[in-house]
């Protein structure tokens, strides 16, 4: 399992700072969740997680630094799956899983026996077998996120990046791909570190949440201390009731100002 750390990680987009002095530290297999309004600075956490953006400040996995390491060797490490990723239509689902051994095949070399069986794997482990000569572009929006999620896992990293894994999923589908993610992290001792909108999933399943605003952290913990209704009101803007279920957990319930 991999820790994963940030200290002082600031990144700016054309001169304009987009994440400031962001601090955080990922226990090993645990979930950490993102959250905050549109332009928080979510995804460029995620994204100097990854090494996909420049940044200043320190990001380390486990006991080394990105920088040290080479392009495919930050892909045996991390694996993300993006907001928006781009699919290749015409590709065969098993093409397009098989795509995510990719740092561990040889420049100018074809995939082994085992790359093979272990996209084979995981394709079974979520449910797409049946899938595997489908065309992507075949596919419904919960079958085509399982595909995208299936392609990060063949890369056996130990953290796992997800930028809004339930985008245009509807509630059934939500909860199919996170609790497969949950279950997965259990099993492979996964570290997940997550985006979402949704506050009331993510309380649900990560350990702790972290609320961004303006690019900065401005509350971590329990979803039961970071979510109050004066902070949702303070940085989203939005009137909500903030409830506990009869499970302990808590549930975002949007309301009409009075």
């Amino acid at each position: 399992m991999t820790t994963v750390a940030m200290q002082d990680v600031s990144v700016a987009y054309n001169g304009t700072p987009v994440l400031k002095e962001f601090s955080l530290e990922v226990p090993s297999g645990s979930w950490v969740c993102l959250i905050g309004p549109n332009g928080s600075g979510k995804t460029t956490a995620l994204r100097a997680i990854a090494s996909v953006v420049g940044y200043a400040g320190t990001v380390r996995l486990g006991e080394t630094t990105p920088e040290r390491l080479q392009r495919r060797e930050i892909a045996r490490e991390v694996a993300m799956v993006p907001q928006v990723p781009v699919i290749p239509e015409a590709m065969a689902v098993v093409d397009y899983v098989l795509m995510g051994r990719t740092p561990y095949i040889p420049y100018l070399g074809t995939e082994k026996r085992r790359d093979l069986e272990i996209t084979a794997s995981v394709l079974e482990q979520l449910d797409l077998s049946g899938f595997s000569s489908r065309r992507m572009g075949s596919l419904s929006g919960g079958e085509l996120q399982r595909a995208v999620l299936a392609r990060a896992l063949v890369q056996e990293a130990p953290v796992l990046l997800l930028d809004e894994p339930t985008t245009g999923l509807d509630v059934g589908h939500q909860q199919q791909v996170l609790e497969l993610v949950d279950d997965l992290r259990a099993r492979r001792e996964l570290t997940v570190v997550s985006s979402m909108h949704d506050l009331t999933i993510a309380g649900q399943f990560a350990d702790r949440l972290v609320l961004l605003s303006g690019g900065r952290i401005v509350a971590v913990g329990e979803a039961r201390d970071v979510l109050t209704e004066e902070r949702i009101r303070e940085h989203y803007g939005a009137t909500v009731r903030v409830v506990r279920d009869d499970r302990g957990g808590v549930v975002v319930v949007p309301v009409r100002p009075a």
